[in-house]
């Protein structure tokens, strides 16, 4: 089994799961959804292509830095309305929702001949990678040189080194991690079932633990 690790940093990320008509929503972390978005991004994957072999990669996701969450308005004029025709007086206020200053290491586990593709295809994506939103841009290169490790993902997240060791304020604490489980946990709705054009996702469970990383030994308690 293998592990493969992501860096998402940016100054804006949004990780929407539940958004409906004008209000857009974020996870505090990145989604499955997205993040298999982002991965067909690098391998240049039409949205009407199946996602099946990467949807059933295990992820997990490191939060090394907590996002601070914002919302955002946008405008729009011209709306069409209910009769079918565009009313140029009506202004529709959209509100969306983001994390600021965020930064997540991010892993998938799975069979190493997949994730290696993978890996080739985030260090030359074949489209630009976004971080939620196409306009949210990465800070930093989403590829990680030494990104492909053998473990699992409790390991490999525990063994590696944070993503913020450079703040000049970090502290070296237990970080929040978010790791896929198969029988039990908090639902989330962001399990890709069908090609991205269909827009048709199912649950999945995740549990939250707390983490030590950098070290040999990963200490990790469960939260309800």
């Amino acid at each position: 089994m293998a592990t493969l690790l992501m860096c998402l940093a940016g100054p804006m990320q949004s990780w929407g799961t539940t958004s409906r008509f004008d209000e857009r929503d974020t996870q505090l972390e990145p989604s499955k959804s997205g993040v298999i978005g982002l991965v067909c991004a690098a391998l240049g994957r039409d949205r009407a292509e199946s996602v099946s072999d990467l949807a059933a990669l295990r992820m997990g996701v490191r939060v090394d830095r907590e996002g601070i969450p914002m919302r955002d308005y946008q405008t729009a004029t011209g709306v069409v309305a209910s009769s079918g025709k565009a009313d140029a007086n009506r202004t529709v206020v959209s509100q969306r929702y983001y994390l600021s200053d965020a930064a997540f290491l991010v892993a998938l586990e799975g069979e190493r001949e997949l994730l290696a593709h993978i890996h080739k295809a985030l260090r030359a994506p074949y489209w630009p990678l976004s971080l939620g939103r196409k306009s949210f841009v990465p800070s930093r290169p989403v590829f990680m040189p030494d990104g492909l490790r053998d473990g699992s993902l409790l390991e490999v997240l525990g063994s590696s080194v944070l993503l913020t060791e450079d703040d000049t304020c970090q502290e070296m604490q237990q970080r929040r991690v978010v790791i896929e489980d198969d029988n039990e946990g908090t639902v989330r709705v962001d399990q890709p079932i069908a090609p991205f054009s269909e827009r048709r996702f199912g649950p999945r469970f995740v549990k939250t633990l707390q983490l030590t990383p950098g070290g040999d030994d990963v200490s990790h308690s469960t939260h309800a």
